[in-house]
């Protein structure tokens, strides 16, 4: 199934249905009062989040969704149907902004978790409503309200435990496929990842963590290069970093380099994510001499200055990796228990989180405005040989 993480929709509300003018006419009630009745309240439109989908794919297909209009009134004082709200499912972990306005309308983080997107139309009075002592024989009635019309902005964040950062070929995917069940594909060229993957690491039966295996970074991520912007924010729901590095690139080139280019794209894109605790992962150690392993991995981290955890792996024979993922879920699982039992230590970790979704949310009302921009420099430049062509790569 392809990957879809971005998505932008249009959502209208039902429009309320219209009063009804009306008066009582029955066998010897020549003159009957008024009884036209009142239309039917339109439907809204509600996000709901549903942990069995994890794209927006759909979104891709079908961009307009419309709840059903109220039905208008009736004689004899019947009131129309109200209109069927509708419910669309979203992925947890999507952020729904207002491309109009470029408010965050909402974040659904929770399984079942609704959003109202779309306020219902109000239902118009009928003539009834405006009998009084000098006018029996009332002709107003009340227009049903249009209902609310907006234009939404998807963005999916996978939700995990463990991310993994690091540059294209430094083992990530093969990292994930060693410690879960995910089999995302693997082959020795940059940019194999294309799209996030999520495992499922299992220590024992009730134990376990998800990790995320997004694109690789590379120089100028965060003002937009490569894949990084795009993926980058799928980190920001993490709460610990695995850094894998290459210490035997295929290229010859400086692992260190390539570590310190991720440091400062990672800050570059957002502070506090890069103030997420963050270990280093060297791998590929199998590609060494093993009399010069040991000298390798110290020299990387001497020059790094790297003051956190350190895990020396081989991804693809499993060495290693058993220590690692022990110890990611130890961390974790303390974690857990401070933000439980201590008050503030729970506080701490909700600023953080919300910092880092603020960031997030400030780059996509950058890019939006920028896009904005565009269209409307297209715009005033527009003459009959220009046209906007959207342009899709498929394998």
């Amino acid at each position: 199934m392809q990957f879809v993480d971005e998505a932008s929709i249009i959502v209208e509300a039902g429009k309320g249905g219209n009063g009804c003018l009306s008066f009582r006419r029955e066998k010897y009630v020549p003159k009957g009062g008024p009884d036209g009745g009142d239309g039917g309240h339109g439907g809204s439109v509600y996000l709901i989040g549903d942990d069995a989908l994890n794209t927006l794919i759909d979104f891709k297909y079908q961009r307009f969704y419309k709840a059903q209009n109220g039905q208008p009134g009736m004689g004899r004082q019947m009131s129309g149907k109200a209109g069927d709200d509708l419910h669309i499912k979203v992925p947890v972990g999507t952020t729904v902004i207002d491309e109009d306005t470029l408010e965050v309308i909402a974040d659904v983080t929770e399984i079942g978790q609704v959003v109202l997107v779309a306020q219902a139309g109000r239902r118009g009075l009928g003539n009834i409503h405006f009998k009084s002592s000098t006018n029996r024989a009332p002709r107003r009635t009340t227009p049903g309200t249009e209902g609310e019309r907006r234009t939404l902005r998807l963005e999916m964040k996978v939700m995990a435990d463990v991310g993994l950062l690091g540059m294209p070929n430094a083992g990530k995917s093969t990292l994930i496929r060693a410690v879960s069940a995910a089999k995302p594909k693997v082959a020795n060229y940059p940019f194999t990842t294309l799209v996030p993957n999520l495992g499922v690491v299992k220590l024992g039966m009730h134990e376990h963590f998800v990790m995320a295996d997004v694109p690789g970074l590379i120089e100028g991520a965060s003002d937009g290069a490569g894949l990084g912007l795009r993926f980058l924010k799928h980190l920001t729901r993490t709460r610990l970093l695995f850094h894998v590095v290459d210490v035997a690139p295929f290229d010859e080139s400086d692992p260190v380099e390539a570590a310190e280019a991720i440091i400062h794209e990672l800050g570059e894109f957002s502070p506090a994510l890069a103030e997420l605790p963050r270990w280093l992962v060297l791998n590929k150690l199998d590609l060494l001499p093993e009399e010069e392993r040991e000298a390798r991995a110290d020299e990387i981290v001497r020059r790094l200055a790297w003051e956190g955890p350190v895990f020396r792996i081989s991804a693809i024979s499993s060495d290693g990796t058993d220590p690692l993922v022990q110890a990611a879920h130890r961390w974790l699982t303390e974690q857990r228990r401070l933000e439980n039992e201590d008050e503030e230590a729970a506080e701490r970790a909700r600023e953080m989180r919300a910092r880092m979704e603020d960031e997030a949310v400030a780059r996509t009302e950058a890019r939006l405005g920028r896009k904005r921009k565009r269209e409307d420099e297209d715009d005033d430049d527009f003459d009959d040989d220009d046209f906007d062509v959207e342009v899709e790569y498929a394998p």
